[in-house]
């Protein structure tokens, strides 16, 4: 059985720091949508399986479904509010807006989380790069041709080459 108690745990989310008194057990998508209202991560499977609620720690793309805070107190994490804004979206958003690669949402946070974290390691990444990035990533309503021309015209705009 685990400890439910209250503990304050210290959390940078999009550079902000956060202390929360929540169990250290909570899933830190909870503590995300639920404590700090930051709605990109999405409640997909809740298994880690799906990839919706893909949010980076320190720069890795982690499932936030499954990962409790007690173990990322103290790290950074970037959700996809982070990443731009409406006024401001990040190339990587606006990539797949050029690219129409969105149809029903669900699919779209960890796609561009997991986009994210694959330039930051490899701005020039091949199709079968991509391919491997994304594998985990489902999208239910077919956008996969879309998804592949958003992350190329993203990585070609982070490079400094127009789309």
């Amino acid at each position: 059985m685990s400890d439910r108690r209250p503990l304050p745990i210290q959390l940078d989310v999009n550079g902000c720091v956060h202390t929360l008194n929540i169990p250290a057990d909570t899933s830190l998508l909870h503590a995300l949508r639920n404590d700090l209202k930051l709605n990109g991560p999405k409640l997909g499977c809740g298994l880690g399986e799906c990839g919706a609620c893909a949010v980076l720690v320190d720069g890795d793309c982690v499932r936030a479904c499954v990962i409790p805070v007690g173990n990322i107190d103290g790290r950074r994490i970037v959700t996809l509010e982070g990443l731009g804004s409406v006024d401001r979206p990040h190339p990587i958003q606006q990539a797949f807006i050029a690219a129409q690669a969105a149809q029903c949402g669900y699919c779209l946070n960890g796609m561009i989380v997991a986009t994210k974290a694959l330039l930051d390691r490899n701005p020039r990444p091949n199709d079968v790069e991509i391919k491997q990035a994304l594998r985990y990533h489902l999208c239910r309503c077919g956008t996969h041709l879309e998804i592949l021309e958003a992350v190329r015209l993203a990585a070609d705009s982070l490079r400094g080459h127009a789309p």
